[in-house]
């Protein structure tokens, strides 16, 4: 299953379609620079204010966004629950692309996936591309079920758009 949001303004269209790839496809475009949304994306000062679903902080332990480096971080979810998080960067191209591997919290119940996070300049707007390759269509089916990450995914980008709004109010 492929999902694909692309989102403008604030209208939302959503496509699903099934496909043997092993992945989740998450799009949206933002009224904001690409230099300044790769910023946001990547700056643990900025992070913190957007990263995750409606209703989780988050608390970044290391944040090193190089190739090689390491960010591991703890999500804390609305119902109380902590998410420990790592995630080893693979390639780091600013400011149009990421390559990411989460390799879970821990062995009792790891979420592993390579992540692509590609962002690109379209006439003034920045489309984010957010790619998660599981390791099978079973493990990302069943991510998608326990830990409902096509909703969380575009909140998560929901919640970026909303911040990065305020930071171009502020600056104005």
């Amino acid at each position: 299953m492929t999902v694909r949001d692309t989102v403008q303004g604030t209208v939302q269209d959503q496509a699903i379609a099934t496909t043997p790839d092993r992945e989740i496809v998450i799009e949206r475009s933002f009224d904001a620079p690409r230099d300044l949304v790769f910023d946001v994306w990547t700056d643990p000062k900025h992070v913190v204010h957007w990263w995750g679903p409606n209703g989780f902080t988050i608390t970044i332990q290391e944040m090193n966004v190089t190739p090689g480096g390491v960010w591991r971080f703890v999500m804390h979810g609305p119902d109380g629950h902590d998410y420990p998080n790592h995630i080893e960067f693979i390639t780091v191209e600013r400011p149009q692309r990421l390559v990411y591997r989460h390799t879970g919290r821990d062995d009792s119940e790891p979420v592993r996936f390579q992540a692509t996070v590609t962002f690109t300049e379209e006439r003034g707007r920045t489309k984010v591309t957010l790619r998660a390759r599981f390791e099978s269509n079973e493990a990302r089916d069943a991510n998608i079920a326990k830990n409902h990450s096509l909703e969380g995914g575009k909140q998560h980008l929901g919640n970026l758009a909303a911040y990065l709004a305020k930071l171009q109010g502020e600056s104005r």
